[in-house]
C-alpha cells in the first residue's frame, strides 16, 4: 500500500518541487503566460481529450457535477460558522472554504490513483468549481462586476459543451484532432504542477498557525459534506471517491489572487494556501489509503 502510495504523491510532489526550486535558485518564470497557456489551450484540450475518450455515462458526470455544486453551497454556508472560530471576517474566508485546488492538485492526483476511468470525474468536479470561481467568484471579489463576459471569453466554457454533446451522440473525434487534442493534452498537468510550486515560492505567507487550524478545519468539513452529498444524491462509488478526494484538496491559489484583487487580507489568504499544500502531503495519502 505504501508504494502505490508513495506511486501517486510523488509526481505531484516533484512536479511542485520543481517549480518551487526554480523561483528559489533566483529563475524566471512567466506565471501569466503558462497561466494564459493552461487555461486557455491545455484546459479546453484536457477536457475534450478526458471526456470523449472516457468511458463514462452522461448521467454519472451530470451527478458528479451536481455533487460539486453543493459541496460547494455548503461549504459556503458553513463559513458563517467557521468565521468566529478562527477570528476573521467572513469575506475573507468564503473563497477558501469554497474554493479547493481541484485542478493544479486535484487532477494531478486523480489521474495517478484512478487512472483515466476517474480521471473523467475528476475534469467535471474541476469543471463546476471553475464555473462558480469565475462568475459567483468573480462577481464576489471584481471591482468591475462583468464575471459574465469574462466566463463568455473562456474556451473551456465551449470545450465543455463540445465534450459533452459528443458524449450524449456517442460521437468520436476525427483521428486527426484526437491525436492533435491529446498531444496538447498533454503539457497540462505537468505545468499545472511546476505553477503551483512557482505560486507556493512567490507568495508570502503569513499567521500559518491560524492557517494550519484553518485547513484541518476546512478539510475534514469537505471531506465528509462530499461524502454525505454523494451517499445522498447516489453516485457511483468510483465517482464518489473523486467527489470526496477533489472537494477535500488544498485551498487554491486562484483565492489567494481574488483577494489581492479584492482586498480582503490577501497575506492571510496566501497563508491558508501556503499551510493547506503542505498539509495535504500527510492527509492526502491517508485519504487514499481509505478509498484506494
Amino acid at each position: 500500500m505504501f508504494v502505490e502510495l508513495f506511486a501517486v504523491m510523488a509526481p505531484v510532489f516533484v512536479g511542485a518541487s520543481l517549480g518551487f526550486t526554480w523561483i528559489r535558485l533566483g529563475h524566471a518564470y512567466p506565471v501569466e503566460f503558462v497561466t494564459k497557456l493552461v487555461f486557455n489551450i491545455g484546459t479546453p484540450a484536457l477536457i475534450l481529450a478526458s471526456l470523449t475518450g472516457a468511458d463514462i455515462d452522461a448521467n454519472s458526470l451530470g451527478r458528479t457535477m451536481l455533487g460539486t455544486l453543493l459541496v460547494i453551497v455548503a461549504m459556503g454556508l458553513l463559513t458563517f460558522a467557521v468565521a468566529p472560530l478562527v477570528r476573521k471576517d467572513w469575506r475573507v474566508l468564503l473563497s477558501p472554504m469554497m474554493y479547493p485546488n481541484t485542478g493544479n492538485m486535484g487532477l494531478a492526483v486523480t489521474l495517478y490513483a484512478f487512472g483515466s476511468s476517474g480521471f473523467a470525474f475528476a475534469i467535471a468536479s474541476m469543471v463546476t468549481v471553475s464555473l462558480v470561481q469565475f462568475t459567483f467568484g468573480a462577481a464576489m471579489h471584481s471591482k468591475s462586476g462583468r464575471p459574465l463576459r469574462t466566463l463568455a471569453r473562456t474556451p473551456t466554457i465551449y470545450a465543455i459543451g463540445i465534450a459533452l454533446l459528443l458524449l450524449l451522440t456517442d460521437t468520436a473525434l476525427p483521428r486527426w484532432l484526437d491525436n492533435t487534442v491529446d498531444l496538447i493534452s498533454g503539457f497540462t498537468v505537468p505545468l499545472m504542477l511546476i505553477t503551483l510550486g512557482v505560486s507556493l515560492a512567490s507568495i508570502q505567507a503569513r499567521n500559518l498557525s491560524s492557517g494550519v487550524g484553518f485547513s484541518v478545519i476546512r478539510t475534514l468539513a469537505a471531506a465528509l459534506l462530499a461524502w454525505g452529498i454523494g451517499t445522498v444524491i447516489g453516485l457511483p462509488p468510483l465517482a464518489h471517491s473523486i467527489l470526496v478526494l477533489q472537494m477535500s484538496m488544498p485551498v487554491a491559489v486562484f483565492n489567494y489572487l481574488f483577494a489581492q484583487r479584492s482586498g480582503h487580507d490577501p497575506k492571510y489568504v496566501a497563508g491558508l494556501v501556503f499551510c493547506s499544500t503542505l498539509l495535504s502531503f500527510i492527509y492526502l495519502p491517508i485519504l487514499l489509503a481509505i478509498m484506494m
